[in-house]
């Protein structure tokens, strides 16, 4: 016990609280950096695949990990003469600007400056209205519940 006699010992609880704001903030431009990857092999005519671990079953019954590949969908599509890129968290569709949820740029070589700007604004915070407001789930209020709640 001598070596412990050196040591400052103390009782903590460890914190490992984040503030929803920042992880939000950070699955975004996860995700941004991502589509711009996506983009880099649309460009090449290319879909753009990640790895994944699975676990399946072989012949024998066993539980097995297996590589996959998951395609990730582009943020991005091309309708009215031009391309449409929209800025999503999760499956929701993230109106950055409180009313529209799509960017029109001519080309698809636009589309990555779209992407580099929804990038810079969601680091630097500009998006954290808008992504509250998607990431809050409201109630799921089935029909005629308000009214049965009303008269009970």
């Amino acid at each position: 016990m001598t070596h412990l006699t050196k040591l400052t010992f103390k009782t903590v609880d460890r914190s490992s609280t984040r503030d929803p704001i920042i992880a939000r903030r950070d699955k975004l431009v996860a995700g941004l950096k991502e589509q711009k990857l996506v983009h880099a092999a649309t460009l090449k005519k290319e879909d753009h695949l990640v790895e994944r671990d699975k676990w399946m079953q072989n012949e024998l019954g066993e539980r097995v990990l297996v590589k996959t590949h998951r395609r990730i969908r582009p943020w991005f599509f091309e309708q009215d003469g031009g391309w449409y890129v929209q800025c999503r968290y999760g499956a929701r569709v993230i109106t950055a600007d409180g009313t529209n949820n799509a960017v029109f740029v001519k080309s698809l070589a636009d589309v990555l400056g779209v992407l580099d700007t929804l990038l810079n604004a969601a680091a630097a915070g500009e998006l954290d209205r808008a992504i509250t407001q998607v990431a809050e789930r409201k109630p799921a209020v089935k029909p005629g519940a308000a009214k049965a709640a009303a008269h009970a």
